[in-house]
């Protein structure tokens, strides 16, 4: 390999690798064709469409153009579970494809999971599909690196997930990243700026060695319209039919129930004659560890009181193994156990055979569909993608009924619902903006190659 050849694999330089569609099915809607002709020319794109918009069959359209032009396999990663899912989905559409877990390829579309990436050879592919994308968020994570270096060099790339950049917008980096845009630090220096006009993302100097809770990343004065159209000209964001111009019969969510429940669970800091607010993360832990037994008393008693299938959301081990206990007909999946028996859990729920499922967001909020089930309860946390993304595995597009969302909480955890509130207004924000630039996009100048050679002055 010549010099020039290695400082072109190792470039994120992103260009259009796109083609004219050569399948466009009828069983897709008239606005996920819409989408689907996008981003099979555009060839590297993300798809930031909301959940039950159909994601799945979209992205096996792609993957099939992809296989059709290059006669070449195509790699959908997604996450546990979800690789059966959609497996499911190629049958019911007529698309062939075929799930791996050793990093054998077999046929053209082979799904496999995030965490058996390490055993498939990305040379052996043309394209890459990364279901829930969301995933990428983590800058440092081992998980991120990995799909990015994996999807490197590869022409067809698609990101898909509902929620792009659930707690801040400076995420999108790692999506533009692994799609050869803007580099994650490119993007901040262009378009952000900190309080210590530093690119330090990891908050080594604040405030010279003081920890300080005050470190954000914000717009430069002129740069919040430019990044969204910048945005808007590697991705595609929707939260219905009607964003494109669409009618949005058959995608009408039914209502909506959220209830709050406030826990007197009787908990107090020694010396404290009352139960205050918890301050901090270091407070509200505690208060969550205090409280727990009245906590998941009260959300036995919210599923045990009806025969209808329920999602119950938690956070902590302890959490999960009492409401097994407090739930007669209730299965938890645990981190501990393997990924065969989560899988068989979570087809169990779908299936029927499991009424009640206990299980932590981290590990079944991503990708799932369960339509049939209509009550969910949750302890709520900072993350408001947790919080989304455990509530829309139910109420998404497809569901019947109204959809009941229990949110169990305490006294001391006002600050943390006050906190995904703020979340929640700045995802709506960023879903609104993406909407309004969207046929307004600009992309951003990235070129690497120059028309005119350089004339060096004389006098040099």
């Amino acid at each position: 390999m010549d010099y020039e050849k290695f400082l072109e694999n190792k470039s994120q330089m992103g260009e259009n690798h796109g083609f004219r569609p050569v399948f466009l099915p009828d069983f897709l809607y008239d606005f996920q064709k819409d989408l689907v002709d996008w981003f099979v020319r555009k060839g590297r794109g993300a798809m930031f469409a909301d959940c039950g918009l159909g994601k799945t069959p979209m992205q096996l359209v792609w993957a099939e153009n992809v296989v059709r032009k290059m006669n070449k396999p195509v790699l959908i990663i997604t996450p546990l579970a979800v690789s059966t899912q959609t497996v499911r989905e190629g049958e019911k559409f007529g698309i062939e494809c075929h799930r791996s877990k050793d990093g054998e390829t077999k046929g053209k579309i082979v799904v496999t999971n995030y965490e058996s990436l390490h055993h498939f050879d990305r040379n052996k592919f043309a394209g890459v599909v990364c279901d829930e994308s969301s995933i990428l968020k983590s800058f440092d994570g081992k998980r991120k690196t990995e799909i990015t270096e994996f999807m490197r060099g590869l022409p067809y790339r698609l990101l898909c997930t509902a929620t792009a950049a659930p707690n801040d917008y400076i995420e999108l980096g790692t999506s533009s990243e692994a799609l050869g845009e803007l580099g994650y630090m490119d993007m901040l220096n262009r378009f952000f700026k900190n309080d210590q006009n530093t690119s330090d993302t990891k908050r080594h100097w604040i405030g010279h060695g003081k920890v300080s809770s005050d470190f954000k990343w914000r717009f430069k004065g002129h740069a919040e319209i430019p990044f969204w159209k910048w945005l808007c000209s590697w991705s595609r964001a929707m939260r219905k039919p009607s964003d494109f111009g669409f009618d949005d019969d058959g995608f009408i969510l039914p209502s909506l129930i959220e209830k709050d429940h406030l826990v007197d669970a009787g908990y107090r800091e020694p010396g404290t004659l009352f139960s205050l607010p918890a301050v901090g993360l270091y407070m509200q832990r505690k208060e969550r560890r205090g409280t727990i037994d009245k906590r998941c008393e009260k959300v036995a008693s919210l599923v045990n009181d009806t025969k209808k299938p329920a999602l119950v959301w938690c956070h902590l081990n302890d959490e999960g193994d009492l409401l097994e206990k407090l739930i007669p007909d209730g299965v938890q999946i645990s981190g501990s156990d393997s990924d065969d028996k989560k899988e068989e859990a979570f087809l169990g729920f779908v299936s029927g055979d499991v009424r009640i499922l206990i299980t932590k967001p981290k590990i079944g909020a991503w990708g799932l569909n369960f339509q049939h089930c209509s009550h969910v309860t949750f302890f709520p946390s900072h993350s408001f993608e947790q919080y989304y993304q455990g509530v829309r595995r139910c109420w998404r597009f497809g569901q019947k009924n109204p959809v009941k969302v229990d949110i169990v909480t305490t006294k001391g955890e006002r600050a943390v619902m006050v906190n995904l509130k703020r979340k929640a207004e700045a995802a709506d924000k960023m879903f609104s903006n993406l909407v309004l630039y969207m046929n307004d996009s600009m992309s951003v100048n990235r070129g690497a190659k120059f028309a005119e050679r350089e004339v060096i002055p004389s006098w040099l």
